[in-house]
């Protein structure tokens, strides 16, 4: 009678394991700009501003606390305007901007936060990129700024201007904790600026709160805490463990699918048209962003 032997179950490897956690990140935060559009049916950009960072800090909170970690005093400068950033400006001005754009608008447009991302770091950080990286920046800038006024009746509208805003706060906002993330783990990052910016979140979630609010719909309500405890709290701690396991170099290319996460999430859950003309710009945008982030950068 022959002995059969069981082959070893193969072992999902941690960068594998690096790479799915990225990927999660990437579509939790995809469908940031369809939540921010469904929440504004309900709540005011100022609430759903402060008020998800009140939710995500509440949850950052109690996992700090589980885990007994003390607060990195020497970094709460940095860890502060990393929120201020994060926590803030992103979340204030792309709430601005899906009042007047579709969500995937926004999507094609904040295309090319890798790429302002990679250039924030060469300037902070005294690198040298070389020429390519450069022209990659500019022709990804116009294909942007062509693909707002085009979609917008020939003009820059105030939505686009907010959203430009919006990329330039969450790039530098990522080099910032980015630089953190380098001698500590890149989910304490984020927990400890959620943490150190509730004397601004929680008290201007109450300062901007409205009876009114209390007939938000079901979907909008849902909507609000998706921002808070998904794209805030959960987005970030997936992104970075991601990050940090997965290898930045590798995991960090997933971030370039995130326009079409956003612009699959808002035809599905919004109904909206996306047109050939939108997938052509965000196929074109993706491309130089890929592009430049491969261009070789020296210190």
């Amino acid at each position: 009678m022959d002995a059969r032997i069981d082959p070893p179950a193969r072992k999902i490897s941690r960068e594998t394991v690096g790479l799915a956690l990225g990927t999660l990140g990437v579509v939790i935060f995809g469908g940031s700009l369809p939540a921010t559009r469904v929440s504004l049916t309900g709540f005011s950009p100022w609430f759903i501003t402060f008020g998800r960072a009140a939710v995500a800090s509440t949850a950052a909170a109690l996992l700090l606390l589980a885990l007994r970690k003390r607060l990195p005093r020497a970094d709460a400068p940095a860890l502060f305007l990393a929120g201020l950033l994060l926590v803030f400006g992103f979340p204030v001005f792309s709430s601005f901007a899906m009042q007047t754009v579709p969500a995937s608008h926004g999507g094609v447009v904040l295309g090319v936060l890798p790429l302002t991302t990679s250039i924030f770091a060469a300037l902070i950080g005294g690198e040298r990129p070389s020429a390519l990286f450069w022209i990659c920046g500019v022709l990804g800038a116009a294909l942007v700024i062509a693909f707002a006024i085009s979609d917008s009746g020939m003009e820059l509208s105030t939505g686009d201007l907010f959203l430009f805003l919006a990329a330039l706060s969450a790039s530098l906002g990522y080099v910032v904790s980015g630089k953190l993330s380098r001698h500590m783990p890149g989910w304490e990052v984020i927990c400890w600026s959620l943490i150190l910016t509730t004397p601004i979140s929680i008290p201007a979630a109450i300062w901007s709160w409205q009876p009114e609010f209390t007939a938000a719909s079901g979907r909008a309500i849902f909507s609000f805490f998706y921002l808070g405890f998904g794209s805030m709290f959960l987005g970030f701690f997936a992104w970075n463990v991601g990050l940090g396991m997965g290898g930045i170099a590798r995991v960090s290319q997933v971030q370039l699918l995130q326009s079409f996460v956003t612009l699959a999430i808002s035809a599905m859950f919004l109904g909206e048209h996306i047109s050939g003309k939108t997938l052509l710009f965000a196929l074109a945008v993706i491309a130089v962003v890929a592009l430049g982030r491969r261009a070789r950068v020296s210190r």
